[in-house]
């Protein structure tokens, strides 16, 4: 009931000593096509301050879109959490889809993020459906880091994998630029669980639908490798992550997750041979289980896979047909590479990290790999990411966007989630615009699914082919007009030859003169306010200001500060006119005190106004 089979790199290896080898394992559950299963979700929204205004617009409209989807046998839960944690909707089969619906609707922002509290009673609503025939899930949330309740990743890391011990598996998602990334990763690799990293708030209604979708493929779930490595032969990497231990014979145990249906599981491995000598050799034996749907039932199964390369002289193995497989290799070279890069910079080797990313794009195109628009695009992508890092320039922006494109591709087998990205790189302000057209070709940068692709504007091309363009200067909604335009040698996509400058018609305001402040400019006083709150000018999005919060504390109304980054146990100070209970205000800047332990409102003061959720 599971297919599977591998493949090596090169079709024969050369006979001789201390050979390395990368092989790709596939991996599919072989079953009639089954009935959908029953889901047993439960959506864990952050709804804390930070997510005010159009986030948690979206994150809301995405939930929606999740009741459109479900059916009357399917069980439903909603929390939303800030400092306090509220079951909007318990846990209910998906029957009154518009009564479901009006009561997400009437969630609004609050304060601090309470992350553990907000996924446990996520857990806590799916353990009261829990059945093995159905898919038991939360999907978790956030735009920030937790600030209140278990704050400490590795026990949240921990409980995410007693949890799925028991049967509820997390699957975490992080909204745009705030979030702790490597909680989130670590919380859904412990739980066999996905990622996803949803740039752009308007994406949140399509990442769901590409959770919910793979819920419904689920055919299969725990599978586990075993390896039984014959004498001489060592496991060097595992170019796909997996959680990875050693069983008592000191074998390493390899947990994949999940099955999908239509979608092979990946195995990538990178093997050392002490010797080889012409024939057949052996490398090992592979031992697989999983559980599996069949006839309506979960049954566990299991098998084994003898695993032989075939050993020729050096002038047959030079000969040899490189495997077709090299496309699906290359792409967990990269993310390994990716992976590998990102943590020589952060322990401060970054000339070591670029040098890392800079050979294995040179070995890509050696192979002759840029002629695949795919290994194109992650070539750019690569040197895009061994600039920023060589400039120590890679920001919180660009970190996520390789650790998500190296979770998506190392974990699942969908073009769909690889190679997302959608930051526009700094060089593009350097550019010189051309207010006319004249004799080149006119581009046009657009975001599709998560990657920013180029197209072609100008006649005579044709604008269903893609474009490989420098990444570093792709911006979402930039024009461009360069020199010329060549086919790719299989003729599937163009390459930019020449100079390459930006377009702007004549008097239209150019959207990317410069790169925003982070915050308006400032006055640096402190706030003053009018005689009550509702004298207060009003706003509905936060932007670049800050989000401050009244609360009670005790007798006296506190002011404090929501958004992330800040501490929010501190004091403000803070006009005593405009204070109510719960009401949430937008500010320009919030000052650290002198005494260091408390803040100080600066600038205008707005009154925020949740925005309608219909």
């Amino acid at each position: 009931m599971i297919k599977t089979s591998y493949e090596f790199d090169q079709s024969i290896l050369a006979a001789g000593s201390s050979l390395k080898t990368n092989i790709l394992l596939r991996f599919g559950a072989d079953i009639a096509k089954s009935p959908r299963r029953n889901l047993n979700l439960s959506l864990v929204i952050d709804r804390s301050g930070s997510m005010a205004g159009a986030p948690l617009h979206h994150a809301l409209k995405a939930a929606e879109s999740v009741v459109d989807q479900l059916e009357p046998d399917d069980i439903l839960s909603v929390v939303v959490y800030d400092d306090e944690v509220d079951s909007v909707v318990p846990p209910q089969a998906v029957t009154n889809k518009a009564a479901l619906k009006n009561s997400i609707r009437k969630v609004r922002a609050g304060g601090i993020t309470n992350l553990s509290g907000g996924w446990l009673k996520g857990c806590e609503h799916v353990k009261t459906g829990l059945e093995p025939q159905k898919i038991n899930r939360v999907l978790l949330l956030t735009d920030g880091h937790a600030n209140m309740g278990i704050q400490d990743p590795k026990i949240l890391i921990a409980t995410s994998g007693q949890k799925a011990e028991e049967g509820i598996i997390t699957t975490t998602l992080g909204f745009a630029q705030g979030f702790n990334e490597d909680l989130l990763i670590g919380m859904a690799r412990a739980a066999t669980g996905n990622f996803y990293f949803i740039q752009s708030i308007d994406e949140a209604t399509e990442v769901f639908s590409i959770e919910l979708d793979s819920l419904r493929a689920v055919v299969g779930q725990n599978l586990k490798l075993t390896l039984e490595l014959a004498d001489g032969v060592t496991l060097i990497d595992t170019l796909s992550l997996a959680k990875v231990s050693q069983n008592e014979a000191g074998q390493a145990v390899l947990t994949l997750g999940e099955l999908y249906e239509g979608e092979d599981k990946l195995l990538g491995l990178s093997l050392g041979i002490s010797s080889a000598q012409v024939g057949e050799l052996p490398l090992m034996k592979l031992h697989y289980s999983a559980d599996v749907v069949q006839n309506d039932l979960i049954q566990s199964v299991s098998g084994t896979i003898d695993v032989v390369a075939k050993v020729g002289t050096v002038e047959e193995a030079a000969f040899a047909a490189t495997s077709h497989i090299i496309l699906e290799l290359s792409r967990l070279t990269i993310a390994k590479a990716k992976e590998t890069g990102l943590n020589l910079a952060e322990h401060g080797k970054h000339q070591e990290a670029e040098q890392t990313l800079r050979a294995l794009v040179k070995d890509l195109r050696d192979k002759g790999l840029n002629e695949n628009f795919e290994i194109a695009e992650e070539i750019d992508q690569l040197e895009y990411f061994a600039g920023r890092i060589a400039q120590k320039a890679l920001g919180n922006a660009g970190r996520k966007e390789m650790r998500d494109q190296t979770y998506q591709t190392m974990t699942r087998n969908r073009n769909d989630l690889v190679g997302r990205g959608v930051t526009a790189g700094d060089e593009v302000y350097a550019i010189p615009i051309v207010n006319e057209v004249g004799s080149g070709v006119q581009l046009y940068c657009v975001r599709e699914g998560g990657k920013l692709r180029v197209k072609v504007m100008s006649e005579d091309y044709d604008s269903t082919k893609n474009i490989q363009f420098p990444r570093a200067i792709r911006a979402d909604g930039a024009r461009y007009i360069v020199e010329g335009l060549e086919l790719s040698g299989d003729r599937t996509f163009y390459r930019v030859h020449g100079k390459i400058n930006r377009f702007a018609q004549p008097g239209e305001a150019d959207i990317f003169i410069a790169p925003r402040q982070s915050h308006p400019t400032n006055t640096g006083k402190a706030s003053k306010g009018p005689a009550s709150a509702a004298d207060l000018p009003t706003t509905d999005s936060v932007g670049d200001s800050i989000l401050v919060q009244c609360v009670k504390d005790g007798s006296k109304l506190r002011a404090r500060v929501v958004s992330d980054g800040y501490e929010p146990d501190w004091n403000m100070r803070f006009p005593r006119s405009v204070r109510e209970e719960g009401m949430l205000y937008v500010v320009d800047e919030v000052k650290t005190a002198p005494d260091g332990k408390s803040y100080i409102a600066c600038g205008e003061i707005k009154r925020f106004v949740q925005p309608s959720s219909n």
